[in-house]
C-alpha cells in the first residue's frame, strides 16, 4: 500500500516503531537521538516532491516501511550526499540520479525477514519511477543489506577511482543505466 503526505503523517508513531526496531540493532546501532531525528525528518520529507511510502502491514501492524521521493535537480549537501557526489562525481549524479525516485529508507522488522517483504516494498515504492529511474544508498559496513540489494538485482554504481567512501550506490533493476536494462549499452541479449 502507498500513502502519500498526511496519510503518512497519521502513521508517524507506527513508522518510528518500526524504524527504531529495524535500526536500534546492528549494524546500525542508531541511538534515542537518532531515532528522534527520523520522526522530525519525517515531517519535513513529507514535503518533498514526489514524496511517498510503502507499507507492509499485517494483524502485528507494519511490518516493514519504505519511503521515498524525486531526488532535486540541486542535489543536497546534508546526510550522505556529500560522499555520494565525492564519489560519482557531478555528471554521474546529474545523469544517474538527479530527478529520480530516491529511496530514502527501507526498513524491515527482524519477524518480517526472509519473506520477500523487502522485495515487495521495493518494487511497489518503486512501480512509478520516473522513466523507470530510481536509486538508494547504504552503508558499505552493513554487509548483509548490501547483499541483499545486489540478489534483488540492484546494481552498484562504482566508484570513480580514489573516491571510495562508506556508501555504496545502487540503481534499481529497471533504471535504464543498469548494465541489465535493454536500452543500455553494455546489455548482452540472454
Amino acid at each position: 500500500m502507498i500513502c502519500y503526505g498526511q496519510a503518512v503523517l497519521d502513521l508517524a508513531d507506527e513508522l518510528v516503531d518500526a524504524y527504531a526496531d529495524v535500526f536500534s540493532a546492528p549494524p546500525w546501532n542508531e541511538d534515542e537521538e537518532t531515532i528522534r531525528q527520523f520522526a522530525t525528518r519525517l515531517t519535513t520529507d513529507a514535503r518533498r516532491r514526489g514524496f511517498r511510502t510503502a507499507l507492509a502491514q499485517s494483524a502485528t501492524g507494519i511490518d516493514g516501511f519504505a519511503t521515498a521521493w524525486i531526488t532535486p535537480a540541486a542535489f543536497p549537501k546534508s546526510r550522505a550526499y556529500a560522499q555520494v557526489a565525492a564519489q560519482l562525481g557531478s555528471s554521474r549524479v546529474k545523469e544517474l540520479l538527479t530527478g529520480a525516485l530516491e529511496i530514502d529508507e527501507l526498513a524491515v522488522r527482524p519477524y518480517a525477514r526472509g519473506r520477500g517483504t523487502g522485495r515487495a516494498l521495493l518494487t511497489e515504492i518503486t512501480a512509478d519511477a520516473p522513466d523507470q529511474r530510481a536509486w538508494l544508498l547504504t552503508s558499505r559496513r552493513a554487509g548483509d543489506t548490501v547483499a541483499t540489494y545486489r540478489r534483488l538485482g540492484w546494481h552498484e554504481v562504482e566508484a570513480l577511482p580514489g573516491t571510495q567512501t562508506g556508501v555504496v550506490v545502487f540503481l534499481s533493476p529497471n533504471h535504464p543505466n543498469h548494465p541489465n536494462h535493454p536500452n543500455h549499452p553494455n546489455h548482452r541479449a540472454g
